[in-house]
């Protein structure tokens, strides 16, 4: 699928994509032979560090596909003139559909990232969900940051390629898992999709939003008010410096998405 249409969104390059699109794209790129690279899933959270951040920005940038994970980027199409998508590309949604889909095809995955708890009872939950889905492997890293050159880290990197994985999600928590991704994709042999809370919710873990908060863009609100400690700063600060820029883009007056670093 070649004919993919971009929307440039505050500077960051958001793939016009449904589910269906979504999914054929990663695995016909992921059947491939040399494949390797990365999916972002990017919500206003994400966008936003993009837009203050010229580095980031270019991680997102570099992927092979940033997909709409949130509904206000579905709404910034509508505003922005961009392709009319109705639905979002929400991570934890994605998984599930690529992975339903890697079951049908023999393409085995790889579950990295997470509690050990949770990747532990995510590969349970979905060997018996996906019939026929093979799970090459899974690891839960330390939370600490590390080097590039740990000898640990590049181990698992080694363990991850030798198991043959086509797709290995990952799941670290934004933005931690997009500059991994980046970081270590001309070293791991298959396409890493970021996933975000994906191991926690699919686990069961932690409790995923109700379908009508999601539908309604208040996804947000249900996470801010389970975890207000940790996440009042993405949710209070950063929502409002996406709409104040969506606007100011609107108008033609925000300097990032005027000088869209394209894929390399």
């Amino acid at each position: 699928m070649s004919d993919i249409q971009y929307l440039p969104l505050l500077g960051t390059r958001i793939a016009s994509v449904t589910y269906a699109e979504a999914v054929e794209y990663i695995l016909e790129y992921a059947e491939k032979k040399d494949a390797h690279g990365y999916v972002c899933a990017a919500n206003v959270h994400t966008v936003s560090m993009a837009r203050r951040s010229s580095e980031f920005r270019r991680v997102l940038n570099s992927a092979l596909l940033t997909v709409p994970d949130g509904k206000p980027l579905v709404w910034a199409h509508r505003v922005l003139g961009g392709r009319r998508i109705t639905e979002r590309v929400y991570g934890p949604t994605l998984m599930l559909k690529l992975c339903e889909a890697a079951a049908q095809r023999s393409i085995p995955i790889y579950l990295y990232g997470g509690a050990p708890e949770a990747v532990e009872k995510l590969a349970a939950v979905f060997t018996e969900r996906f019939a026929g889905l093979k799970i090459a492997g899974h690891f839960s890293p330390p939370f600490a940051e590390r080097t590039e050159d740990d000898p640990f880290l590049l181990k698992e990197l080694d363990t991850i390629n030798r198991s043959g994985a086509r797709l290995i999600f990952v799941s670290l928590g934004a933005p931690k898992q997009e500059w991994f991704m980046h970081r270590y994709a001309a070293r791991l042999s298959g396409l890493q999709i970021g996933v975000g809370a994906a191991f926690d919710f699919h686990s069961g873990r932690v409790p995923q939003a109700p379908e009508w908060m999601q539908g309604a863009g208040l996804e947000w609100l249900f996470r801010f008010c389970a975890e207000p400690r940790r996440l009042w700063r993405r949710y209070l600060i950063y929502n409002p410096y996406f709409i104040a820029h969506l606007a100011l883009q609107r108008l033609g007056m925000d300097g990032p998405s005027k000088e869209l670093e394209v894929k390399n």
